[in-house]
């Protein structure tokens, strides 16, 4: 894999479209009937672009070529041996000339074969003009092709743009632009921070997300600023590029964060141009202004706050911001990152984590966050699956007006404690009852109830599986002698002296409804 700044440029052919320039692939000239022009030598041309036409009589017009021409000539100066012909070619084709196109009539009236070999030799693209086709003519026909070209790319950029904009007006900005973005240059599209976590992607993901990651991580780490990177493996088939996103205002603070794409072909120009667009406006979305959040309404409202308004009364100030959801409800989210360093270190991954709860209103200190999210009375959460992937175990309240904002709290932290217990990336909270086995992880549960049991080890027959299964009778039972007896099909004093020796060799008081209650649970937890 190579990588260069500028990764994709090419020679002859190519310069001119790599180089952003307006250009025209031969293939439509060859096309145009109005010209008659035939290929005579040299590989394909149809895909090989020309940035200009020119037009020569010196033996030698090499110094006054940029590259990416098609160099038309009658030939009235072209050497009459074929090393000189040879050698004519040879100058152009280091020039970077794109095709010759020669002029048949009325100095030569059919092309040289030494020019036909003499170009097949060097790779050079021969087109015949006929008598009737003047050199001009070509040109315009080129110029014009390459106007509409440019008038198609102008319509394709501002199409994207206008899409771009509208998406970064949306609440969730920073999804719906990467969204856009993929969908208007056909790369995955995805945002890292400095450690190479995956922010938020958009796109089909290539095979092996990892080279681009790499690449990211490495364009951080490697420059300061804003900057550009580009890639390209041959064995992957994937083009890669990552533009770094200043943190601040201004592009002179350090990156933190990148754009990367993975795409199966190199960029265009119209996607150059789409890209930057979208990377200023990442870096806007992304930077402390936006993530703060400093709107007039947000800032009114934290002032009414700290001069002693209530909750209730400052709501609707916060949420006149999102007129589709200006209910005056808000579903609380208590979330918490277990192990690892905190996973917000910065402004911009915050706006980043914001934008996935679909809210600005986020606080994040560490390892916990809680958010206000606004929503419809009736409206459920949406879990953001993203928000598992970058470590976060979420809790959800049920919707709540702004009065009732500290039930919805303690929802959302019993949710949180739930999610955290059973494993799972987020809970909601519910209307059912919320019972102790989902307040516990299964794992701890079965520790604990293997410690609480263990003394019974301990005991002779007939043994701690016996004992264990006539004391889940018992409790199962209500503490019924004679029912357990008759379900065991045992006497009731083997009853007694089984659960009498549970009684010592646990050191409880079996009589004690706390501590049955106990025991059940832990009989529960117990692993078969």
């Amino acid at each position: 894999m190579d990588e260069s700044a500028n990764a994709g440029a090419d020679t002859g052919a190519g310069a001119a479209a790599d180089a952003g320039q307006p250009s025209v692939r031969l293939g439509v000239l060859l096309a145009d009937p109005a010209l008659g022009l035939t290929q005579l030598a040299g590989p394909p041309a149809g895909d090989r672009t020309v940035g200009t036409v020119g037009t020569t009589e010196l033996e030698d017009p090499s110094p006054y070529l940029v590259g990416g021409e098609l160099l038309l000539t009658s030939g009235v100066r072209l050497p009459d041996d074929a090393d000189g012909i040879d050698t004519y070619v040879r100058r152009v084709v280091a020039a970077g000339v794109a095709a010759l196109g020669f002029g048949v009539a009325p100095v030569h009236a059919e092309v040289p074969p030494e020019l036909v070999r003499a170009c097949d030799r060097h790779g050079l693209p021969l087109l015949r003009l006929p008598p009737a086709t003047p050199f001009v003519a070509v040109g315009q026909a080129a110029y014009a092709a390459i106007a509409e070209d440019r008038n198609r790319e102008l319509r394709e950029v501002s199409r994207a743009q206008s899409a771009l904009a509208a998406a970064a007006a949306r609440p969730d900005a920073l999804p719906a632009v990467l969204a856009q973005l993929a969908a208007h240059t056909g790369a995955w599209s995805v945002l890292y921070d400095a450690q190479g976590t995956e922010l938020l992607s958009a796109g089909h993901r290539p095979a092996d997300p990892h080279l681009l990651r790499d690449l990211a991580v490495h364009t951080l780490r490697r420059h300061g600023g804003p900057k550009a990177a580009a890639s390209h493996d041959p064995d992957q088939g994937v083009h890669l590029t990552v533009h770094t996103l200043p943190a601040g205002t201004g592009g002179t603070s350090t990156a933190t964060l990148a754009l990367g794409q993975a795409a199966t072909a190199p960029p265009t120009t119209v996607h150059r141009q789409v890209t930057g667009t979208a990377t200023v406006l990442l870096a806007l979305l992304t930077s402390p202004r936006h993530a703060l959040s400093t709107d007039a309404h947000s800032v009114g409202a934290l002032v009414r706050l700290m001069l002693g308004a209530a909750p209730a009364e400052v709501a609707p100030a916060l949420a006149a911001r999102d007129a589709p959801t200006a209910s005056g409800h808000w579903t609380v989210v208590h979330g918490h990152r277990p192990g690892g360093p905190p996973a917000v270190t910065d402004l911009a991954q915050l706006a980043a984590l914001a934008s996935l709860l679909g809210t600005p209103y986020v606080y994040v200190d560490g390892p916990v966050l809680k958010a206000l999210v606004p929503c419809a009375a009736d409206a459920r959460p949406a879990v953001p699956g993203r928000a598992a992937e970058l470590g976060w175990v979420l809790g959800y309240s049920a919707p709540a007006a702004a009065a009732d904002l500290p039930r919805a709290d303690t929802q959302a932290e019993r949710a949180l404690r739930r999610a955290l217990a059973a494993g799972s990336p987020a809970v909601v909270h519910t209307t059912g009852p919320v019972t102790l086995h989902a307040l516990v992880a299964p794992a701890d549960a079965r520790e604990l109830a293997r410690t609480r049991f263990a003394p019974l080890d301990l005991a002779g027959p007939p043994g701690a599986e016996v004992l264990l299964d006539t004391l889940r009778t018992w409790l199962a039972l209500h503490g019924s002698w004679d029912r357990t007896a008759a379900a065991l099909a045992v006497h009731r004093n083997t009853v007694r002296h089984r659960l009498a020796r549970v009684a010592g060799l646990l050191d409880v008081d079996l009589q004690d409804p706390g501590v049955r209650m106990e025991l059940w649970f832990a009989l529960e937890w117990l692993s078969p």
